[in-house]
């Protein structure tokens, strides 16, 4: 437990870091990801099927071999940037696949009769977009996209893999090769992502317990 404790800074940067790379990701991903759910109940067919052909294919490639594509293949075509935002960049295009089906699902839970009422108070698609479908839709998908965010937060793990040391699963691997005390160090890495995960629920349930009273 003194391992830990003469290097909670380390943990406590790392941790930092893994957060900073989770909410760009989260963000990147949930505005690609409000993009490409309008573009698939858009009326325009070439977008609907950019959308699911993007959604589909992306779905169906594995994280760390998309992050391994971004970190070592870029430079190879001399698109050349900063380690920790190549790592954002691949997981934030990655997410938002999921995030375009969560929001997708949740303006399927939008009445029929609204839209249709909408339309026939002459508003057009953008408008009936915009303040009919994703204001009731938003309170719909709190908890899968508190859901997602965890799992965001989770697999920012992965970073590590591909040699963003900072984060927190970076930082554990340098502690735990230098005091080969795997038990301690993974523990405690542990023990902080589970709390992130549960104050984020915690948060969630408590935003949809909140607009549901307001409801």
């Amino acid at each position: 437990m003194g391992l830990i404790v003469d290097h909670i800074g380390v943990f406590g940067s790392g941790l930092r870091v893994s957060a900073e790379i989770s909410a760009c990701t989260f963000v990147l991903a949930a505005l690609l990801g409000a993009a490409l759910a309008v573009c698939q109940i858009s009326p325009v067919l070439p977008l609907r099927v950019f959308s699911r052909l993007y959604v589909g294919g992306v779905r169906s490639i594995p994280l760390l071999v998309l992050l391994t594509l971004f970190v070592f293949g870029l430079p190879e075509i001399g698109v050349v940037y900063s380690l920790q935002w190549t790592a954002v960049t691949a997981m934030g295009l990655y997410w938002a696949a999921f995030f375009c089906e969560v929001l997708r699902a949740g303006v399927r839970a939008v009445p029929r009769g609204q839209i249709e009422a909408a339309r026939a108070l002459g508003l057009g698609f953008g408008q009936t977009l915009r303040l009919v479908v994703l204001p009731q839709a938003a309170r719909s998908i709190i908890q899968p996209a508190a859901s997602l965010l965890i799992a965001v937060t989770l697999n920012s793990s992965l970073a590590a893999a591909v040699g963003v040391t900072q984060e927190l699963t970076g930082q554990t691997e340098l502690l735990d090769q230098q005091y080969a005390q795997p038990l301690l160090t993974f523990g405690a890495a542990a023990l902080a992502y589970v709390t992130v995960a549960l104050w984020v629920g915690w948060l969630a349930g408590a935003l949809d317990r909140k607009l549901a009273v307001s409801r």
